[in-house]
């Protein structure tokens, strides 16, 4: 038997049953009338939202809509977070329906087009650079359009977040400018008459070390400072990036986000003069929605093969690459994992639970402890609210995508 990570506090059991905000897991199903099945709870966001609040006073809040871009929720988190953050020109759409002014969004990512430079800077929406060449390129279609553009500068740090599920920043990266070079493209864009709306500096994800976060935004104000007065020109805003990390796995310890933002008040009452009137904003997309979902799927089939168990759903990595294990992860490691339904008498043993695309790679849980389970069965796949549907590769071998609910309460959103 292999560990899997904790179940998430939020979800509680109701006569053996998995509740997911106001209904079981069963009704939620019945609702979308199949699986597999994502469901995203948002009154769990909220909470996170919340909690944030209670721990950054005076620090903006942006949703990274990569980590989940379901209309339905990017909707709901719109009227609670300060703006969003946006890495393609779908999502910036996505943003913009939601109802998001165009002036708090921010657009990020290498490569983009020119058509995607044009949207942007017709809407409104804050570019943040990723090259000189990017900025010649925003700066000329601009004057093209007879429109200023909204630009900041993306700067790839001389640090990185350490310990950090998936580094951004520090050495060669293909994210942003050199941290040597940004001061003269600022200068650049603002000696253009652009509107320079400041730095985005971000150095990793995924981190669950408060002092590793501490260090790496006590360093990004430093470099924030030093920037700003190589350049001349104070920033207008500064994005400090994110990181925030949630527990997957068996060994994770929960994020002690109080004593971040105690340390990062404690720095922002002492910075420079060049960022006296700067607003500062943390940008975060897996703190605040990977706990809220679920992915339901059913067993199809229950099998034994060289003396092992293996429960067939008709799900798997298409729609939960992350938790396969083939989404950066180095060693294949199990997310939490239930049954919605479990009986008092229920015997437990050792399974291993197996999706339905024609790969060994499609994995959900290795040779996990589980309730005895049979066909028509619904296996629970937690932590499934970040990087799920819209990270995995749901047209491959053209199965049905997952259905998706955003709710609240009882209600679907």
């Amino acid at each position: 038997m292999k560990p899997t990570g904790p179940i998430p506090p939020d979800f509680v059991r109701r006569e053996g049953e998995l509740m997911i905000g106001g209904r079981t897991a069963g009704e939620w199903t019945e609702l979308a009338g199949d699986t597999p099945l994502f469901v995203y709870d948002f009154a769990i966001v909220r909470d996170r939202i919340t909690r944030f609040r209670a721990a950054f006073p005076g620090v903006s809040l942006h949703y990274a809509v990569k980590a989940n871009p379901h209309p339905p929720l990017v909707r709901a988190i719109v009227s609670l977070v300060d703006g969003l953050d946006v890495a393609s020109a779908g999502e910036a759409r996505i943003a913009l329906e939601a109802g998001m002014d165009a002036r708090h969004i921010s657009f990020a990512g290498p490569g983009k087009r020119d058509r995607e430079l044009e949207m942007a800077i017709d809407a409104g929406i804050t570019l943040n650079l990723e090259s000189a060449g990017e900025a010649e390129r925003a700066l000329a279609i601009g004057r093209g359009m007879g429109r200023t553009p909204r630009l900041a500068v993306r700067v790839n740090p001389d640090f990185e977040l350490k310990g950090s599920g998936m580094k951004m920043g520090g050495g060669a990266k293909p994210f942003g400018i050199d941290a040597d070079r940004v001061a003269e493209v600022v200068r650049r864009i603002s000696d253009a008459g652009a509107i320079y709306r400041g730095l985005h500096i971000f150095a990793g994800s995924q981190a669950l070390d408060a002092a590793a976060i501490i260090e790496a935004q006590r360093s990004t104000l430093a470099l924030a400072a030093r920037i700003s007065s190589d350049s001349g020109v104070a920033p207008p805003h500064v994005n400090l990036g994110g990181g925030f990390g949630i527990r997957y796995f068996a060994p994770d310890a929960e994020l002690d986000e109080k004593s971040v933002g105690n340390a990062l008040a404690s720095e922002l009452a002492r910075r420079p003069a060049v960022l006296a009137d700067t607003e500062f904003t943390i940008e975060l997309g897996r703190w605040l929605v990977g706990e809220a979902g679920v992915y339901l799927t059913r067993i199809v089939d229950r099998k034994i093969s060289h003396g092992k168990t293996f429960l067939v759903v008709d799900g798997g990595l298409h729609h939960q690459l992350a938790a396969s294990g083939n989404f950066g992860t180095v060693v294949k490691r199990n997310y939490p994992i239930s049954l919605s339904k479990i009986s008092n008498e229920a015997s437990s043993c050792t399974v291993s639970v197996v999706g339905c695309l024609c790969t060994p790679i499609d994995r959900l849980g290795d040779q996990v402890e589980l309730p005895d389970a049979q066909v028509g069965d619904m296996v629970v796949l937690f932590l499934a609210g970040a990087y799920g549907a819209s990270a995995s590769p749901q047209a491959f071998l053209a199965h049905p995508a997952a259905v998706e609910l955003s709710i609240d309460g009882t209600e679907i959103l």
